[in-house]
């Protein structure tokens, strides 16, 4: 899966874009933040291998913030911008590609094919047929074979996928994609997976958001995408 960071500093067309990504199935947002003095600490630290970049922003535009980057590093480059005066400049400052606000679905997904044959992210759903047995996770000299019964929630980090159980907190490498779709787990937030048989309480928060508390005491986050869906499953209002 392609992995992203989002930088621009609007607020909600951050979020706006971030669903949209999302919704792709494709790519993997692991950070976002709204200046360029940010993006630049966070394109070092997690290496992302796509940046989708606002060019209007305070005190450092996304071109400028472009220049402060080693160009052999640097991540494939989606300019965001409201201007269509700012395309052009976007190929001349050697971005992969540009997308005008509002985000169109259809276009977005132009960049998305694009990208997935630069970045060439292995798949390794089509290893694995119908539902899974066991999930193969990586341990100190061994590999760990765990039944998703077993398994309260997985998420993903800068790390990889983890997968947690009562008393083990295990790397996999298959993606929080194959997860949803091959075992019973089920998806509560962009990085978390939670099966539903470990939920022992969800605890209702400000703005939308709720708080998964599992069997063993794992706190899970569920964001507002997801709350609804989970309430309609367990027949609540």
């Amino acid at each position: 899966m392609i992995t992203a960071l989002v930088i621009d500093d609007e607020l909600y067309a951050r979020e706006e874009l971030i669903d949209l990504l999302h919704d792709t199935e494709e790519v993997e947002v692991i950070d976002s933040c709204n200046n360029a003095i940010e993006g630049l600490k966070k394109i070092n630290a997690l290496k992302p291998d796509v940046i989708f970049l606002d060019i209007q922003m305070p005190q450092i535009t996304g071109i400028e913030m472009l220049s402060m980057l080693d160009p052999d590093t640097m991540p494939k480059v989606v300019f965001v911008t409201a201007y269509d005066e700012y395309a052009l400049k976007a190929f001349e400052d050697n971005a992969f590609d540009y997308l005008l606000k509002p985000v169109e679905t259809c276009r977005l997904a132009k960049t998305i094919k694009r990208l997935k044959k630069e970045c060439q992210e292995p798949d390794y759903s089509p290893l694995v047929s119908d539902m899974l047995e066991l999930i193969p996770c990586s341990g100190h000299n061994r590999i760990l074979l765990l039944s998703p019964a077993e398994i309260e929630t997985a998420y993903s980090d800068l790390t990889g996928v983890h997968v947690v159980t009562n008393e083990i907190n295990a790397t996999t490498q298959l993606t929080l994609k194959t997860l949803e779709e091959k075992t019973p787990l089920i998806r509560c937030h962009r990085q978390y997976l939670i099966h539903p048989q470990a939920i022992r309480e969800i605890k209702l928060l400000e703005n939308g958001l709720a708080e998964i508390t599992t069997q063993y005491g794992h706190q899970v986050p569920v964001s507002r995408r997801y709350l609804k869906e989970l309430k309609d499953r367990f027949g609540l209002s």
